[in-house]
């Protein structure tokens, strides 16, 4: 055992240490060559030391034991976190000069460093530090890596654990106003509050065309020979305004690279496309969510439903799977957008796009074709490119940029020829100020009355 952690110990040798060996080894050559007596002796001496020092640091023995304390252990991104970090020593033995540092991911910050020294057994030390949550995402922090050095720095002998804790960065939350002309929310008296749907006579109920999960036995007959579409009945419920919630994380969709300057009083604005996007969705969802809004919300890759895969998800969950967003490599919308048309949500939706092409306003025009305010969010790609934003490391050829440019404009035009509340982002816009655009005065989501979702029927088409 003892000749292992010798070895160990050799394996170990510092650059400075590695020289040493090679110097005395030089000399001992030398000296049996010329058969100069000092020159070996001299030999001997150096190479002793490295021996010594891989002794010493062999022999050290350690046991100890940490426990993390993160406050808060789910941050806003551009927030920071504190960590307390309780190193004890539960070998029977004091402890010798002690280097530790804390593993860490890149995107948290530099590695913090600590020295203890001669740390009683039984005894526990808080080590503390600060953590910049700078990017979204579900990180690890520790383990703690011990370094074992010697005086002369010849010898260093390591040793990490394997205790860990969370830390989940989430996107952030943006205060909003207003919700009411997106959501149909009018709670002051307004029409999302005085529909109701008749019941009086036979004649005079309301009907829409018959999608797929319905009952079977609402089907209005009389309407159905009148129509000769299959049509159901609107049975009265109470009133709740409802909306859906269309993210695209399309990496070929974003500007992710390159680096953006935001508004100047925001430090931690968006640094590129597809941050801006999942903040503007978080900000967004949640405001919905705590006014009562029935919220569904979906990316390029289907649903985001709730842990249990059961009810809606609450304004702290969605916050949770969003941390959980990145790129994408879905080439187009289409898995998405099939999402949302099962999802079959009577009110608007709120889609939060990239760089999309005719194409995909088409597919997206042709899920949403029927009466409402659908609202599409896409990112002004002249303002982005021109703030330096990049698809990758290099900046765009001028005619890529002209092309995207283009294409973009094209999505917008179309959209809103198709009837659709659109505007651009810009990356100098923060998230309230577009909701502002977007949303109108603040109606509230309270108020009784009944919902009735309003008949099928295509009330605009994107020109081919």
């Amino acid at each position: 055992m003892a000749r292992t952690r010798i070895a160990d110990a050799a394996a170990s040798l510092t650059l400075r240490g590695r020289c040493l060996v090679a110097a005395g080894l030089t000399l001992a050559l030398l000296g049996s060559l010329l058969g100069e007596r000092a020159l070996v002796q001299l030999a001997m001496f150096v190479l002793a030391l490295p021996v010594v020092s891989a002794v010493g640091v062999a022999r050290q023995r350690f046991r100890i034991a940490t426990r993390r304390t993160v406050s808060p252990a789910r941050l806003p991104r551009g927030e920071h976190a504190d960590v307390l970090l309780e190193v004890a020593n539960t070998d029977r033995r004091p402890g010798g000069l002690w280097l530790l540092t804390e593993q860490l991911p890149a995107e948290l910050g530099p590695r913090p460093r600590f020295v203890v020294e001669r740390l009683a057994s039984g005894a526990t030390t808080p080590l503390r530090y600060r953590l910049h949550g700078g990017r979204r995402g579900r990180f690890s922090l520790g383990p703690v890596r011990l370094r074992l050095v010697d005086p002369f720095g010849l010898v260093l002998r390591t040793s990490a654990g394997n205790d860990t804790a969370a830390l989940v960065v989430t996107p952030r939350v943006r205060p909003l106003q207003g919700s009411g002309s997106i959501t149909g929310a009018g709670g002051n008296g307004g029409e999302g509050s005085r529909r109701s749907i008749a019941v009086h006579g036979e004649d005079d109920v309301s009907t829409r065309e018959y999608r797929y999960g319905d009952d079977l036995r609402l089907v209005h007959w009389r309407a159905t020979a009148r129509t000769g579409e299959l049509m159901v009945r609107l049975e009265e419920r109470p009133w709740r305004a409802a909306a859906s919630l269309f993210v695209d994380t399309r990496l070929t969709a974003h500007l992710v690279g390159g680096h953006v300057t935001g508004p100047a009083d925001d430090p931690a604005a968006p640094p590129d496309t597809l941050e801006w996007v999942v903040e503007a969705a978080a900000s967004i969802g949640v405001h919905l969510l705590r006014r009562g809004a029935g919220l569904r919300v979906l990316t390029d890759g289907g649903e985001l439903t709730a842990a249990l895969g059961r009810g809606q998800l609450g304004p702290e969950e969605l916050l949770e799977r969003l941390a959980d967003v990145s790129g994408s490599r879905y080439a187009g919308l289409e898995t998405g957008l099939e999402a949302l048309r099962r999802a079959g949500v009577d009110g608007p939706a709120i889609c939060l796009l990239g760089l999309v092409s005719p194409e995909d306003v088409h597919a997206l025009a042709r899920v949403r074709s029927g009466p409402g305010d659908d609202v599409a969010v896409l990112v002004d790609a002249g303002a982005w490119l021109d703030a330096g934003a990049t698809r990758g490391r290099r900046p765009l050829s001028p005619a890529l940029r002209a092309e995207v440019c283009t294409h973009q404009q094209q999505a917008v035009d179309l959209l809103r020829s198709a009837g659709w509340q659109v505007t651009t982002v810009r990356p100098d816009q923060s998230v309230p100020e577009v909701w502002s655009l977007l949303g109108g005065p603040d109606t509230g989501l309270g108020g009784a009355g009944t919902y009735a979702a309003p008949p099928v029927g295509a009330t605009g088409q994107v020109p081919a």
